[in-house]
């Protein structure tokens, strides 16, 4: 009896599907718990954009470098940000001629909120598997990560 391509990916599946189960679903419970916390007009693709977002702002050409996003849909992110009162466009003190994405005092709060989620994630998936296994997971993810960009270049 022959086992098909696809049973044989499910039960051993690839970097790329099990890095888009992790995405996906730390999308979902982020999301759904920034809505609880005041902020349901939110969507995972705006993570692009916020996810990036230095405090003090940030340029689109950065954010865009960050995300892995084109800059024509960082600008399109940035414009539903800022109609929903999330960011603002500011001259760039160093440029004047250039732009910076700047969050608002909603953009920060919800910075702050998306940053402890995102920590007790993290805590409940170091308490799942311990916290020597959780840290050297993520070690080797970061190199992972770190060689995959290497190897797009």
């Amino acid at each position: 009896m022959t086992v098909s391509r696809s049973a044989r990916k499910r039960a051993d599946p690839d970097l790329g599907v099990l890095s888009a189960q992790v995405l996906f679903a730390l999308q979902k419970e982020l999301f759904r718990r920034l809505g609880e916390e005041g902020y349901p007009d939110l969507r995972p693709r705006h993570g692009a954009v916020l996810a990036h977002l230095d405090a003090e702002g940030s340029r689109a050409t950065d954010l865009a470098y960050l995300s892995g996003q084109h800059k024509q849909v960082i600008g399109t992110l940035v414009d539903e940000l800022a109609a929903l009162g999330y960011v603002e466009r500011r001259p760039d003190p160093q440029d004047r001629r250039a732009k910076l994405i700047v969050p608002t005092e909603r953009g920060l709060d919800e910075m702050r909120r998306s940053d402890a989620i995102m920590a007790d994630i993290e805590r409940g998936h170091a308490e799942a598997v311990g916290e020597e296994a959780y840290a050297a997971f993520k070690g080797v993810l970061r190199r992972v990560a770190a060689r995959q960009r290497g190897a797009q270049a």
